[in-house]
Parts: C-alpha cells; sequence; structure tokens
C-alpha cells in the first residue's frame, strides 16, 4: 500500500477511536467515498494495535494497577482498588464480545456498513450524546466507578457494533446519564476501550495471521506507528479540551456529518 494511504488509514483511527465520533464508521466511508482501496483487515488490526498501545501508554498508572488486580481477581480476592478495577473491567468487555460473535456468526455485521446506516448512526447517537450531556448530572468521577456501572456501560457499548454509533461516544453517553461529569466519563470509555480494542484485534489477528507476508507485516508497523502517535495527540486535546468544552463540537460535527451521509445515501 503506498504510505499516504497507510497514514490517511492510521490518522483516521487514531484521532476517532477515542473522540466520539466513530472510527469504524470513518474507516468505512473512507474506500465508499473517496474510491481508494479497502485496507483490509490486516491494517486495520495494525491501527487497532497502534490506538491501543496509545491508550495503555496514556492512562498507564490505572491499567498497570488494573493489571497487577486482575492477578489477585483470579485467585478470588478483589480486595484492593486494581483488583475492583480489572473486575469492573472484565464484566463492560463481555456484552460486546459476546453480541459480536453472534453477529459475525449470523453473518449480519457486513450488512450494516453502508453509508445509510453510518449517516442515521451518527446522527442519532449524536443527538443522544448532546441530551446527556445536557441533562446528566456531574457528581461522580471515574474513581466512584461501581460494578452495576460496568454492566450498564457494557450493555451500552455493545450498541457500538452497529457502525457509526462510536464506542466511546456511546460509552460516555451512558456514563454522562449516570451522572459522571465529562472527565470521569472519558476516561472510564478510555479505560474501556482497552479489553474491547484487544479482544477485536485478538479476533481479526487470527483471521489474517495465515495470510501475512513481509511487505503486508511491513504496512502494517507503519500503520500501527502513525495510529499510535495520531492516537496519542487526539487523547491529549479531548481531555485538555474537556476543562472547558462540552462534547458540543462533536455532536455538531456528528449531526452535520450524519445529515451530508444522508443526502449521499438517498440521492
Amino acid at each position: 500500500m503506498p504510505v499516504f494511504h497507510l497514514l490517511l488509514v492510521a490518522v483516521i483511527q487514531g484521532i476517532t477511536e477515542f473522540l466520539p465520533v466513530s472510527s469504524s464508521g470513518h474507516l468505512i466511508l473512507l474506500p465508499n467515498l473517496t474510491g481508494l482501496a479497502d485496507q483490509g483487515q490486516a491494517i486495520d488490526v495494525a491501527v487497532h494495535v497502534g490506538t491501543l498501545g496509545a491508550v495503555v501508554l496514556y492512562f498507564w498508572r490505572d491499567l498497570a494497577e488494573a493489571a497487577t488486580g486482575s492477578l489477585r481477581l483470579l485467585t478470588g480476592r478483589i480486595d484492593t482498588r486494581g483488583a475492583f478495577l480489572a473486575l469492573c473491567l472484565l464484566v463492560a468487555t463481555i456484552p460486546v464480545v459476546l453480541l459480536g460473535g453472534l453477529l459475525k456468526l449470523a453473518d449480519i455485521d457486513e450488512a450494516l456498513r453502508s453509508t445509510a446506516v453510518i449517516g442515521w448512526t451518527m446522527l442519532i447517537f449524536g443527538i443522544v450524546l448532546w441530551w446527556a450531556d445536557r441533562t446528566g448530572p456531574t457528581a461522580r468521577t471515574a474513581e466512584r466507578w461501581t460494578l452495576r456501572d460496568a454492566v450498564s456501560l457494557g450493555l451500552w457499548q455493545a450498541i457500538a457494533l452497529i457502525p457509526g454509533t462510536s464506542r466511546s461516544g456511546i460509552v460516555i453517553t451512558g456514563a454522562r446519564y449516570l451522572g459522571y461529569d465529562r472527565h470521569g466519563a472519558a476516561k472510564v470509555a478510555m479505560l474501556m476501550s482497552v479489553p474491547t480494542i484487544l479482544a477485536s484485534g485478538v479476533l481479526l489477528g487470527a483471521e489474517v495471521a495465515a495470510s501475512a507476508d513481509l511487505a503486508l507485516a511491513r504496512d502494517a508497523a507503519i500503520a500501527a506507528a502513525f495510529a499510535f502517535a495520531a492516537a496519542l495527540l487526539a487523547l491529549a486535546a479531548m481531555f485538555r479540551l474537556l476543562r472547558s468544552v462540552s462534547f458540543t463540537p462533536y455532536v455538531v460535527y456528528r449531526i452535520a456529518l450524519g445529515l451530508v451521509l444522508l443526502g449521499i445515501a438517498y440521492a
């Protein structure tokens, strides 16, 4: 693949994975709207690995604590913050893994990858995010995450299997509805992304491993590096902006893009 194409895919994935605007929707739209060749699953895996590396680096303290706590969790002990965080992340990941597997077995996932579907989900879930952000209280922080919230947000996250919904966006929406402040909602969404991206990366990676070659491995490494840099910058920018700005700019972008896509789909 040309380096420019790899850069384009990686930057789109890196920036949109953690912003509430849907990375999968943008990646599906790239070949649909530009005529470029589909980047393929191997590059999808690579850019997901890159964004995973970025969020691990950005939240390394929390994730190191969860990793240590997971060892205690394996022995049946939930007596530290890390063990409880590991349990919450595990519980929150189960719905999306189960539903994702069912959609793939039923061969429904490809049917959802249309411009019209993405247009509607961009529009509808953009409005839902605006509503939750405007009406939700801001009394809770990420440190007050509960197991009940993990179950609830896990169900919210499963909705993101519909392209255009945005995994981070729908989790932020659910967290704001539950009363988390904007920073806390975004942080919970980012922490939940780690096991989810890891699970999807393993699933896709297993499918493409047999067909990998040296040229593809080189392209994948380049794409992963670009995605890592883009995702790290996007994370830093979003959390800095959340100190003074609501999620409204992302909502405006989603609604505008949704209307454009619906116009294209039904023209």
